[in-house]
């Protein structure tokens, strides 16, 4: 028991190693990407705002997803948004992240014609491959909170995608909890990309954004 032991801590210890250094190279890798001036992005840039739910486990608004939709917002605001493509999970009838999205975006002032829904970015990878493969943009502006930022920068680069992401002073950053897990995402990301080659749950014939 006690030799089991020993190699389970070992095992555990080696592994959080792993983790430790492949979080290095994804946030080392992709920190110049995320820009912190606005005017230092590109104009007429396509958006691509990542999903997540409108509402939280006890049905109280999810900051993660205000903070989003009011980044978004603010892009047109500032003229740097000319089409915004909004990528997230449509499970059910009942949980439509694009759908809310657009919702929410509408709301804050952004025009219907200039957003694209793409129902099926079930995962950051699925939203980044399938804006390259099946929305046919290359070229994007990332719309996420900081801590996942680096993960999505990180993917798109591994496709050849040219993305940044703007970080304003309002964006929020994730708690413990959150930041842990998304350590362990970052890692299961290279993993997905170098090691499993891990493709989209869905992908399909090519679409065209709305404007």
């Amino acid at each position: 028991m006690k030799k089991l032991l020993k190699w389970g801590v070992g095992l555990g210890a080696f592994a959080l190693v792993v983790v430790a250094v492949l979080n290095g190279w994804v946030v080392a890798s992709t920190r110049q990407r995320i820009i912190s001036n606005y005017q230092n992005l590109p104009d007429s840039s396509v958006v691509l705002v990542l999903g997540t739910s409108s509402k939280l486990m006890g049905g109280t608004p999810n900051p993660y997803f205000e903070d989003r939709i009011q980044t978004a917002a603010k892009l047109y605001r500032l003229g740097k948004a000319k089409a915004f493509l909004l990528s997230g999970d449509n499970r059910t009838k009942y949980y439509n992240e694009p759908v809310e999205m657009r919702k929410a975006l509408i709301k804050a002032g952004v025009p219907a014609e200039m957003i694209t829904l793409d129902f099926a970015g079930l995962r950051t990878l699925d939203s980044m491959v399938r804006c390259k493969e099946i929305f046919g943009q290359n070229k994007v502006v990332i719309v996420t909170q900081p801590f996942h930022l680096y993960r999505a920068i990180f993917i798109g680069e591994y496709y050849q995608m040219d993305v940044v992401a703007w970080r304003t002073e309002a964006r929020i950053d994730g708690t413990i909890k959150v930041e842990i897990r998304e350590c362990f995402a970052r890692a299961k990301a290279v993993l997905d990309l170098y090691v499993l080659k891990t493709a989209p749950r869905h992908l399909g014939a090519r679409e065209g954004l709305a404007v």
